[in-house]
């Protein structure tokens, strides 16, 4: 995949919000506890591919992120 047209502060904002829905979908609509939730979101095998900007993963929605977690 070719180097995503966005600026590293861009990428760690998209990120940082892409990260934060994750957490707050889970919490809300799945049932976990704050603590699970972030576990689950930071421990899992997609987040280390959504901390790469060249993947493009960042771009997603939340919910197709999320298919890949839960």
């Amino acid at each position: 995949m070719t180097e995503p047209n966005v600026t590293p502060q861009e990428f760690n904002r998209l990120k940082e919000q892409l990260t934060a829905s994750l957490i707050q979908i889970l919490v809300e609509e799945h049932g976990y506890s704050l603590e699970d939730a972030l576990d689950r979101v930071y421990t899992s095998p997609i987040f280390e591919k959504l901390s790469d900007p060249n993947t493009g993963l960042f771009f997603q929605s939340p919910r197709y992120v999320l298919s890949y977690i839960i």
